[in-house]
């Protein structure tokens, strides 16, 4: 039933951030599923809530499987273990505790107390990365960071010319906008946004809270008022991170609807980037290109997932730009290793995601 949880908060994807997914089942005593509910931001109610709400009078007894820690403080909506306590639910089974300090253990301490069963760890590994984002967040304070690159078998983002549309086929296209949809904000270069010229929105088509926030890294603000980002920035939030003192073009940009951020050291400060990202409730961002953007954030250890969708095509030439540039590892001792790797097809190219050991 943990399981069924877990799935049950997926159905909240990209309808939550900043808050967590959560799913809720309440099971009665024979074994019967009563009552399921999946939180959705707009919404209000929670999913112990709503899955309360299906079960009535059969919940007095039962078990309710949660994916995450209830909480025990007013926030938009009252306690969810006040609502648990109250119908005399007999026991809880939840993986993991929410890593807000709100909440932080004292949901399942005020449940203990209330002489409601606790029962914690089980698929604690699924539960934790389902909420990946929304738990790096809390502890670190600045965004989670996806780097996902469309590559070639030699590992090439595009030609010698800078051809680069379409190395992946179709379906690594549809994935990709999928992938943007779980995701807060989105970032590339100022490279990327000069060559490809790119619109950076999310066309999965499906349901989103907060609209793609677009970031683009350029300290020599060389993004073009006539690009797509630009031109379309009254529609689609877009920050441009800088250290230019160019106060005409920066003037130039806020008018036509760009948010110009100036900090120490501009897109280098990709700490700073992070932190303000994370200081606006922005969890988590998808960083798509190109090269040297891909190697800042390599050689600044900043990485916490990586997909890389590899076409079976050979692009060839010295010139051609590799998906990471920067320093690199000086020794395969120090190369980046992957963890927890899965490998997908998606028609006649390949996904392979992991986590940076």
């Amino acid at each position: 039933m943990t399981r069924r949880a877990l799935d049950l908060a997926d159905c909240g994807l990209g309808q939550v951030s900043p808050s967590p997914l959560v799913g809720c089942v309440i099971v009665a005593d024979g074994g019967e599923i009563v009552g399921e509910g999946c939180y959705i931001y707009e919404n209000l109610l929670h999913a112990e809530t709503i899955a309360l709400a299906q079960a009535g009078e059969r919940a007095k007894g039962a078990t309710a499987y949660v994916s995450l820690e209830p909480h025990n403080h007013q926030g938009r909506t009252p306690p969810c273990t006040e609502a648990l306590i109250k119908v005399r639910i007999n026991r809880v089974v939840c993986p993991i505790e929410d890593p807000n300090p709100l909440v932080a253990g004292k949901g399942f301490e005020h449940l203990r107390h209330n002489g409601i069963e606790v029962v914690t760890g089980i698929l604690k590994e699924e539960a934790e990365k389902q909420n990946e984002k929304y738990i790096h967040w809390h502890k670190t304070g600045r965004a989670f960071v996806h780097l996902k690159m469309a590559i070639s078998l030699d590992g090439r983002i595009a030609t010698r010319t800078g051809d680069s549309r379409w190395i992946t086929g179709d379906e690594s296209l549809k994935k990709s906008h999928e992938l943007r949809r779980e995701y807060d904000a989105i970032l590339v270069g100022a490279n990327t946004v000069v060559v490809d010229n790119p619109s950076l929105t999310d066309r999965s088509e499906k349901t989103r809270r907060r609209k793609l926030v677009r970031v683009v890294l350029d300290n020599s603000l060389r993004i073009s008022l006539n690009s797509q980002l630009v031109l379309t920035a009254k529609e689609f939030p877009t920050i441009v991170f800088t250290d230019s003192e160019d106060m005409g073009k920066i003037k130039d940009l806020c008018n036509e609807g760009v948010e110009v951020m100036q900090i120490a050291e501009g897109g280098r400060n990709l700490q700073g980037v992070l932190r303000e990202l994370g200081r606006r409730d922005l969890q988590s961002v998808i960083v798509e290109g190109g090269t040297t953007v891909a190697g800042a954030f390599y050689d600044a250890k900043l990485i916490d997932k990586v997909s890389f969708f590899i076409a079976p095509i050979i692009i060839g030439g010295l010139n051609a730009p590799p998906a990471i540039g920067g320093q690199g590892a000086t020794l395969l001792a120090n190369a980046m290793r992957l963890q927890d790797v899965e490998i997908k097809p998606h028609g006649a190219d390949v996904e392979i995601t992991g986590y940076p050991r």
